[in-house]
């Protein structure tokens, strides 16, 4: 018999695109030397750094405050400063490291520009410094004797409700840091803190949670996956211990406990070897 110790979980975390955000640029909104614009609207707690966003006018003319840039939309990562500030990234290690030298060039245009904004995360990645997880799911039973025999077979088998708790290590990067300690695409607890009180886009997120997780291909992994959403955070500071955080969540509609590879991996011809693919998404392979 096979016996699987508890050491090999993990969670993946992706972003959900919310609600479009509308923002209005006028004369002087773009700082040119400082690679930064500030919208007349108040994003403070709409976006966090880090996010993938679609930013995109509403009469469909170009994007005139990107330097170079002779699109009606554009994708990529922000940073967003203490002030409501925005600076543009082509990665997230860039967004979050938010330095100006890496920042996309500006360009101040001197008329009035309505633009729409919204999150969008195509890509799992990793939830550091995680040191526990729980994941529950609970069956509430209904009371069929009221209901006549069509109805029973419906409503017999209850509704299935899913909802867990992170424990892990509080981190907080906002500095550009050692890449063997902080590897680009990896995402820490102040994003789940930031989820918890973040306002228009709501603190949803589809979540991988693995039971178990092996490098070897041939093995195959066992994960919850589910659309989640932080219902609190706690974060627990003591003088002789590391700052820690539990982040409490329930799922939204339908969860799944999956067996085998992953997705977003591909099989190659040994049978043996994987390919990943950057973009994240399934891969539908005809003869």
């Amino acid at each position: 018999m096979t016996v699987y110790l508890g050491t090999c979980g993990a969670i993946e975390l992706k972003r959900t695109a919310g609600e479009a955000a509308e923002m209005t640029l006028l004369d002087g909104d773009v700082s040119v030397e400082k690679r930064r614009f500030s919208p007349q609207e108040d994003f403070l707690g709409t976006f966090i750094t880090g996010d993938q966003v679609d930013i995109a006018t509403v009469d469909g003319s170009n994007l005139h405050f990107i330097e170079g840039h002779d699109f009606p939309d554009w994708r990529g990562y922000v940073f967003i400063d203490a002030m409501g500030g925005i600076r543009l990234f082509d990665t997230f290690k860039n967004a979050v490291a938010g330095q100006r030298e890496l920042a996309i060039e500006l360009v101040d245009w001197p008329d009035r520009q309505d633009l729409t904004m919204r999150t969008r995360g195509d890509n799992y990645t990793s939830l550091a410094r995680v040191t526990e997880y729980d994941f529950t799911t609970d069956r509430n039973t209904i009371d069929t004797s009221v209901l006549g025999s069509q109805f029973v077979q419906q409503y017999e088998a209850g509704l299935i409700a899913g909802q867990g708790t992170i424990e892990c290590y509080w981190e907080h990067q906002y500095q550009l840091c050692d890449p063997d300690v902080c590897p680009g695409g990896v995402e820490f607890s102040a994003y789940l803190a930031q989820l918890c009180i973040r306002l228009t886009q709501g603190a949803d997120f589809f979540g991988r949670f693995f039971v178990f997780q092996d490098e070897d291909p041939g093995i195959n992994s066992v994960w919850y996956e589910a659309e989640c959403i932080v219902t609190s955070c706690t974060i627990a500071v003591a003088a002789n211990t590391a700052i820690t955080s539990s982040i409490q969540f329930v799922t939204t509609g339908q969860f799944k406990l999956m067996t085998g590879i992953p997705p977003a991996y591909l099989m190659k011809e040994d049978g043996v070897s994987l390919i990943l693919q950057e973009d994240g998404s399934r891969i539908v392979v005809a003869e």
